[in-house]
């Protein structure tokens, strides 16, 4: 597996798939051809159905068209076998002769690949790939999952997660003071700030709640806006992680050390999961995103609360399993509905995963790696229609309520 700091990408939202990737893309292939007379960008599968909403456009014209001319193809019914958010970039001359072309796919989390081989190639870190590798190493060692990231990653990955949760902690904080309506057609309105206002007017367990609730929008929020998030493991589920890690600290007055811990172990979660199956909303629906980010947040949450590495590992098997079969279906083709409530009702769910695996001694019957291979195997069943398209379920035929 690569470093976790691939899975964890500050950047800025709506989408790491849609706009992080090609945005990333362009940039590259901009970098290879500074001498080009104009561009053309050909985008095909989920990226062109739902790349106007997910402003791909905007990503790939902010970044290439201060240099030169560029013209935008869609092609929403083309599906490259490889990965359903397939692009093609073409530099042309003055004579509108095609100088070189490059097909390349966002996989998810903002990372770039190409068919039989990845460009942007980068280390592998960890020698284990798998969660019941790593629990076996835990118990045997009698050490935790984030010394495992430690020993894999070195001393250098805390400055890492220490920015990761700075910037995680802002956009928490920023969602909460703004107000308004978010960008496109839904006209949808912020709701982190009235959520987190009135669960203070609750007691212990419905404020707790509430304050969850609040955190979550509020990234999410950001994100649909276009801020500054961190990928956990996508932009469309960047609100799950900070909100349950932020919560705790807030409300038990965890550590930064701890909670960097925690993220650790959480980026380690994911990892697996994108490592063995995938963490994209157009290859897997949304079981990939907010169902990985729940798993992810319940197995911190359980080693902050002192879980053993089963007990986390049952968390994580929890969040991840109890959203198979998630479909991605976004409303107009934007991380607005019904994603940003997702990651709320995600972050709860996290928080119930840990104290239910807290209720066991650890042992059960379903393993996190059978859940992650049961998910890519459901990902892969999924019709496209579910598959951040924008052609099926809540997406389809939407109309507002009265």
């Amino acid at each position: 597996m690569k470093s976790i700091r691939e899975l964890y990408r500050i950047g800025t939202g709506p989408s790491s798939s849609h706009t992080m990737g090609p945005r990333k893309a362009a940039e590259q292939f901009l970098a290879k051809h500074p001498e080009a007379a104009s561009f053309q960008v050909t985008l095909y599968g989920s990226l062109a159905a739902t790349g106007k909403g997910h402003m791909t456009d905007v990503a790939i014209l902010d970044t290439m068209e201060p240099h030169a001319p560029v013209e935008i193809l869609w092609k929403p019914h083309i599906f490259f076998p490889f990965h359903p958010n397939g692009m093609t970039f073409k530099s042309l001359d003055a004579s509108k002769k095609v100088t070189d072309e490059w097909t390349v796919f966002s996989v998810g989390g903002g990372a770039l690949a190409e068919e039989g081989h990845d460009r942007t190639a980068t280390p592998e870190v960890y020698s284990m790939g798998t969660m019941s590798q790593i629990l076996y190493w835990c118990e045997h060692t009698g050490r935790s999952y984030w010394e495992y990231v430690e020993q894999c990653e070195g001393k250098e990955i805390w400055d890492y997660l220490a920015e990761v949760w700075e910037t995680m902690k802002e956009a928490i904080h920023r969602g909460l003071d703004a107000e308004g309506v978010l960008p496109g057609p839904l006209n949808l309105r912020r709701k982190a700030s009235s959520y987190y206002i009135r669960s203070k007017g609750y007691k212990d367990s419905l404020r707790s709640r509430g304050m969850v609730f609040a955190y979550a929008l509020a990234v999410s929020e950001e994100n649909a806006s276009g801020g500054k998030i961190v990928t956990a493991p996508t932009c469309g589920a960047c609100g799950v992680v900070p909100a349950v890690l932020y919560h705790l600290q807030k409300s038990r007055d965890f550590s930064d050390a701890r909670i960097l811990r925690a993220l650790a172990t959480a980026g380690l979660v994911g990892n697996i999961v994108k490592h063995n199956a995938s963490i994209s909303g157009a290859e897997a629906g949304c079981q990939a995103e907010v169902g990985v980010a729940c798993s992810m947040a319940s197995a911190a949450a359980s080693q902050l609360f002192g879980g053993s590495p089963a007990q986390i590992e049952y968390a994580a098997e929890m969040g991840l399993e109890h959203h198979l079969g998630m479909t991605c279906d976004p409303v107009c083709g934007l991380v607005q509905i019904p994603c940003i409530e997702r990651n709320a009702y995600a972050a709860a769910r996290a928080l119930d995963a840990n104290i239910y695996s807290a209720f066991t001694d650890g042992h059960h019957r379903v393993s996190f790696d059978k859940v992650v291979e049961v998910m890519k195997q459901t990902g892969h069943d999924l019709p496209s229609l579910y598959k951040e398209t924008s052609e099926g379920g809540l997406a389809k035929n939407y109309q507002q309520m009265d």
